[in-house]
């Protein structure tokens, strides 16, 4: 037995010093990979335990990203306690959901306790109700209560991305005894940056920053170094509130109320960080037309059905846009030029319009476009737009001159490109601004809408103006 122990052991350490995970561009190998496959299908249970003891959540959760499907329980149920669960809040939603399927409820409820109470509610919020009873009903009463009562809060609040670990004082100890508390305390939180003063029914007095405390007395009265006016958030406001308080703010830590000003939880910075890329990652994929609950690990099929509704959307417009030029089917029949450039307009127009929408869906967003500074930011667009306009109105009437040998040809489409590029800047502005107001999301539909617009107008613009000049019906 202690010669197979060793054997392990040694060829364990043999893939981590001589298959690193990771390649010099930071991306796991290979390699390492099906080292880990085939210590699974040899069920190594001794190599893939120091493994995993080695593995930081994040990339042992990259690691189970990269192993089959059928590998992934496997690797959970043969390293057994070792298995670090805040892994699997590190993969898509699909593929934990896939896991946590196949496992029993006695083996994650066991993952669960381990977890601090804000991974533990972000594990099991992807799960059914059904599902989330099964597993709390495993666990003892006080921690199922806290798992509990933080998934009842409203998803994307502060109150379900709180931790419930935190050091809350009386307000009448010193600085003595809150350093004596925290010696004697089992079960402090992994990291805190703070403690906190609370009254007899736990209602919130203030905070005090751990080096302010380590500096002073130990005789001297907490009540003398609480920051009363400490910044904190109520579990129901929104996460991206939140994160954005903590950018404005500079903040480490914030504490968190209920609704009767009771000290519940703690949101860390470490939270916010992965609120902001959830956030900029919902916003990215709107913009794109994309859900924001698309993975990469979605089936085919799952794809095509999200994306299908908004691409018809955009067929719907692509036909207005197109029935302009039906109004111009004589015009085109006589100046095949005019079918040639249209085009460009349009598609001149529909750049810069998607460059401003992007600025505009930003602002709006972080809340740094409001309606103190609406106006100058719509001119300062529209003057952006005319500027670019004449510049590019210049640029492609001397092409459109020197290809197509019409002189009238340079000064139509000119013409046109101004009227298209300042359309498309006030679109891009404007139509974020509007959806802002009617309290619809503008990552999402703006962009459909603004290349509409710079569709219809440039097709118009253009087609309209070469009749006129040109004497055309």
């Amino acid at each position: 037995m202690d010669e197979q122990m060793d054997g392990a052991a040694s060829a364990e350490a043999s893939v981590l010093d001589h298959v690193p995970m990771r390649n010099e561009d930071g991306e796991i190998r290979h390699e390492f990979v099906e080292e880990i496959a085939h210590a699974i299908e040899a069920a190594d249970s001794a190599a893939l335990r120091a493994c995993v003891a080695e593995l930081h959540e994040a990339d042992l959760g990259d690691l189970i990203a990269a192993l089959a499907p059928d590998d992934r329980v496997r690797l959970v149920e043969l390293t057994g306690a070792d298995f670090d669960f805040s892994a699997l809040n590190e993969l898509d939603e699909g593929v934990r959901e896939e896991i946590l399927d196949e496992l029993p409820p006695e083996t994650v409820a066991e993952g669960v306790r381990e977890l601090e109470s804000d991974d533990a509610v972000e594990l099991l919020e992807t799960l059914d109700e059904d599902e989330q009873e099964e597993i709390l009903e495993k666990l003892p009463l006080q921690e199922r209560v806290a798992l509990e009562r933080s998934l009842l809060y409203p998803e994307n609040s502060a109150g379900r991305r709180m931790q419930t670990e935190f050091i809350a004082v009386p307000q009448d100890f010193t600085v003595g005894q809150a350093i004596d508390y925290m010696r004697d305390t089992p079960d402090l939180p992994d990291r805190f940056y703070e403690i906190y003063v609370v009254d007899k029914d736990q209602h919130w007095q203030g905070a005090v920053p751990l080096d302010v405390l380590l500096r002073a007395r130990r005789p001297v009265p907490l009540t003398e170094l609480t920051d009363e006016d400490r910044r904190r958030v109520s579990v129901l406001e929104d996460q991206e509130e939140v994160a954005r308080m903590f950018g404005k703010y500079n903040l480490v830590a914030a504490p968190v109320l209920d609704t009767q000003d009771r000290l519940v939880g703690v949101i860390t910075v470490d939270d916010v960080v992965d609120v902001i890329e959830e956030e900029a990652d919902e916003d990215l994929k709107a913009l794109g037309g994309v859900t924001s609950d698309e993975e990469l690990s979605d089936s085919v099929l799952t794809i095509a059905r999200a994306r299908f509704n908004w691409l018809l959307v955009n067929l719907a417009t692509a036909f207005l846009a197109s029935s302009v030029l039906g109004l111009f089917e004589g015009q085109l029949e006589k100046m095949v030029a005019l079918a040639v450039l249209a085009p460009i307009v349009a598609s001149q127009g529909g750049n810069a319009a998607t460059q401003t929408m992007t600025v505009a869906v930003r602002a709006l967003a972080t809340r740094e476009l409001g309606s103190s500074n609406a106006w100058r930011v719509v001119m300062r667009e529209t003057f952006v737009g005319l500027v670019n306009g004449l510049a590019f109105a210049v640029i492609t009437g001397i092409a459109a001159v020197a290809w197509f040998k019409i002189p009238g040809l340079g000064i139509v489409i000119g013409l046109a490109i101004i009227c298209n590029l300042v359309a498309g800047a006030l679109g891009g502005i404007l139509i974020p601004m509007g959806l802002e107001r009617v309290r619809a999301d503008p990552a999402v539909a703006s962009g459909t809408f603004v290349t509409t617009v710079t569709d219809v107008v440039g097709f118009f613009s253009f087609l309209g103006i070469a009749t006129l000049w040109f004497g055309l019906k």
